[in-house]
């Protein structure tokens, strides 16, 4: 079994899937592939299982509903500690993400416990972004480090890679939220129970086709969201001690 699996969750992504699979378990051998598809309309869950057919390294999970973001990936989780992967990766569908990032983030991860692929690390890589989702990004990367204490410049990014130990320590059913909130409510956890998070630089591309998920209850979830994961804090501003499953312990 591959080092990796990377866990793209799709809903009415069938133009994207066929496309982006070749593209992913091209960019590295050592890593597969699971599309956990939330019963799309279009019937990208058919095309995937006849993908799956043919490509040994690429395996659909599905599930009766869409249910949101998080829950999908925490199906998605739960389903890859299953089995032997010590990295597991979230990813879209929508060719935002860039397959030839994998095996840099994967690399990196080797050295850390959570690495988040960061569009503003270093400087800012976004490409046919429009405006006002770029300033609401941004804003939402501040008033997250505001108020729970990261220092991290992606807090809500979409593209990163978690240690097998982290998700085995976590707490997976109190992870509540459901939409784009749930990256967030995941890196505070591992930042708060003590694993060490790294950001490496990547450059995010508006998707290729298809429609956004974004929406405004999507927004108005993150905002209460991240006061929630500051109470579960304690009200403190400040990161965990080393965990004894982290890098930094070994």
């Amino acid at each position: 079994m591959a080092a990796g699996l990377v866990i793209v969750p799709t809903y009415n992504e069938r133009e994207n899937v066929a496309a982006l699979s070749r593209d992913v378990l091209a960019a590295s051998a050592e890593v597969e592939l699971l599309f956990v598809d939330d019963a799309s309309p279009d019937r990208t869950g058919e095309l995937l299982d006849q993908l799956a057919e043919q490509e040994p390294r690429l395996a659909v999970l599905h599930r009766p509903q869409k249910q949101g973001l998080g829950r999908a990936y925490i199906a998605g989780f739960q389903w890859a500690l299953e089995r032997t992967y010590d990295f597991i990766f979230e990813m879209d569908a929508d060719f935002s993400h860039d397959p030839q990032d994998v095996p840099k983030l994967l690399a990196a991860a080797r050295e850390s416990d959570v690495v988040l692929g960061s569009r503003y690390v270093n400087g800012l890589r976004v490409i046919n972004w429009p405006l006002r989702r770029l300033i609401l990004s941004r804003m939402a990367g501040y008033y997250v480090k505001w108020i729970t204490g990261m220092p991290f410049t992606d807090p809500t990014s979409g593209f990163r890679c978690y240690r097998r130990a982290v998700l085995e320590s976590l707490d997976l059913e109190r992870i509540g939220s459901s939409g784009y909130s749930f990256q967030i409510e995941m890196v505070h956890a591992a930042w708060r129970a003590g694993f060490a998070v790294a950001e490496w630089p990547i450059t995010f591309e508006e998707r290729h086709s298809g429609a956004s998920k974004m929406g405004a209850g999507i927004v108005r979830e993150a905002l209460w969201r991240v006061w929630n994961c500051w109470f579960q804090a304690g009200c403190r501003r400040r990161p965990g001690l080393p965990h004894p499953r982290s890098i930094r312990a070994s």
